[in-house]
């Protein structure tokens, strides 16, 4: 038995055939509906409307018989796609293409075949329409105009078919592109609420928590968690989580820092933002995380702040409708995460102007202006302390035999040791010059003098001069509110008042000290 031949352009049909996907399509009353009145139309028992792919052929509707699906071998509709005209058969055991045709030495012993070919718009012939009868019987000239008519109108339901499918995904992406835009708006109020709280009256690591907890809500995260690093230490604040959050993934949150290694450690000193939309499969997932049910998440990293460097984790578990990161997700994070970053080190450059701003160039400790803010702090806390301010005794001497640069680093030896000695329980200042002042809680003027005392000690090892200390004390807030200028005016009487007498004991001939 012959084999119908590949009609020219073939792969090209077949992608044809493919791009309007039916094949292995389930029934349509459409399709049924043709082939019932094309076999009443044209007087025949069965009507078929088959398909014919690569290797087969493929029946989409049958009436008055059996499924027509068989190799394409056997398909008399391979033939019929040869040409765009009906092809007739009055009586296959005539027809020596036909006659040893399975088909016709059984069942459903086909002896009149005719089809009209499917014609694409392109002029591809995707398969056939077709009646059969078990006794020989010639078409006439109006049966074949018939039977090219339900062809025609087979096509018209393809393409009617092909356009809807088109239009629902067309519908479908417009209505994603316009939940992506509603999802675009509503981050952008987000930015404007984070923008807003980096400048808001909060100290950076509440606004960063707070930040935090506004893009992992609107990014529907299971869980969202601030991570700061210090050193080989790493910390977690939860910044929010979802109710419904399974509480096996809150407890592996909870105990991250105090599991080794994992993707968190690993991108510690990363500068760019990490998606992982499959988490179990990045070398570095934990096994507790995997099993807690993470599924996707995102590292964004927000900066340094006071010796921590932070970092934004965000979460998501098992869930079909929000694991991947998308576009607007994405665009949210990295925006979010520039204007965390950039607010970090707006105010970590304010601090440092400020802190220089209060801090002795010369020897580093506070200087008069931080003075000034301490002593009125502490004057409106209430709490009695005690003031002093200290002399140096011998220094101007030290300047000029020695010269400045010497008498530079006696300054900051004594400077260093006296914060040092006071740290504990105060504060020391350089209050000008060679003058230094001191605000100090729970300590005795003797036990002050101590730590004065070993200041000086130290400051000497760099002179071969006399060096020594006059100091004064008041203490305030001990009988009630004072005015400041009354208390210093106390501790620089007092002040004097030692240093009068070290004079008088030098011009005596004894040592200062």
């Amino acid at each position: 038995m012959p084999t119908a031949p590949l009609p020219e352009h073939e792969y090209a049909r077949l992608l044809e055939l493919a791009r309007y996907d039916i094949l292995d399509s389930a029934p349509e009353e459409a399709f049924d509906r043709l082939t019932r009145l094309a076999a009443r139309t044209l007087r025949a028992p069965a009507a078929v409307l088959n398909f014919v792919d690569q290797d087969r052929q493929w029946g989409k509707s049958c009436f008055g018989t059996g499924d027509s699906t068989g190799p394409r071998s056997d398909s008399f509709c391979a033939w019929t796609i040869l040409s765009n005209e009906v092809l007739a058969v009055p009586d296959t055991s005539e027809d020596p293409r036909f006659q040893d045709n399975r088909q016709v030495t059984g069942e459903p012993h086909i002896r009149m075949y005719a089809g009209a070919p499917l014609v694409t718009p392109g002029g591809h012939r995707l398969g056939s329409i077709c009646v059969i009868d078990t006794e020989p019987r010639v078409l006439t000239y109006d049966d074949h105009a018939a039977l090219q008519d339900f062809a025609a109108l087979v096509m018209d339901e393809l393409e009617l078919r092909l356009r809807n499918r088109t239009l629902e995904a067309q519908l479908d992406q417009q209505g994603r592109q316009l939940q992506e835009l509603q999802q675009t708006v509503a981050h952008a109020e987000v930015l404007e609420q984070v923008i807003a709280l980096m400048d808001a009256p909060l100290s950076p690591e509440e606004a960063t928590l707070a930040a935090a907890r506004l893009i992992g809500t609107a990014i529907y995260a299971d869980w969202t968690g601030l991570v700061s690093f210090q050193g080989e230490a790493m910390t977690m604040q939860v910044a929010h989580h979802r109710p419904q959050a399974s509480p096996a993934l809150l407890d592996f949150a909870a105990r991250l820092p105090l599991l080794p290694g994992g993707v968190t450690r690993s991108l510690r000193d990363t500068t760019a933002t990490t998606y992982l939309e499959d988490y179990a499969q990045h070398p570095g997932a934990l096994p507790e995380g995997i099993d807690a049910g993470l599924r996707s998440a995102a590292w964004l990293p927000l900066g340094h702040y006071g010796g921590a460097s932070f970092m934004l984790i965000a979460v998501r578990a098992e869930r079909g409708d929000r694991a991947p990161w998308r576009a607007s997700d994405r665009a949210l994070l990295d925006a979010a995460g520039r204007s965390v970053r950039a607010a970090l080190l707006r105010h970590a450059a304010l601090e440092t102007s400020a802190r220089a701003a209060l801090q002795d160039r010369l020897t580093g400790i506070a200087n008069r202006r931080a003075f000034d803010t301490d002593f009125a702090a502490r004057q409106a806390a209430g709490q009695p302390f005690l003031l002093g301010l200290i002399d140096l005794d011998g220094f101007k001497r030290i300047n000029d035999v020695e010269g400045h640069a010497q008498g530079d680093r006696v300054l900051q030896m004594f400077a260093t040791v006296l914060q040092d000695e006071v740290t504990a329980c105060g504060q020391a200042y350089r209050y000008g010059g060679d003058e230094f002042a001191l605000l100090l809680s729970g300590l005795s003027e003797d036990d002050a003098l101590e730590h004065v005392d070993l200041a000086v000690v130290a400051a000497r090892q760099l002179t071969a001069l006399p060096l020594g200390a006059s100091v004064g004390f008041a203490c305030v807030g001990a009988e009630g509110p004072q005015a400041a200028a009354q208390v210093l005016q106390l501790a620089d009487e007092r002040m004097y008042a030692v240093k009068r007498r070290r004079q008088q004991r030098n011009h005596r001939g004894e040592a200062v000290g």
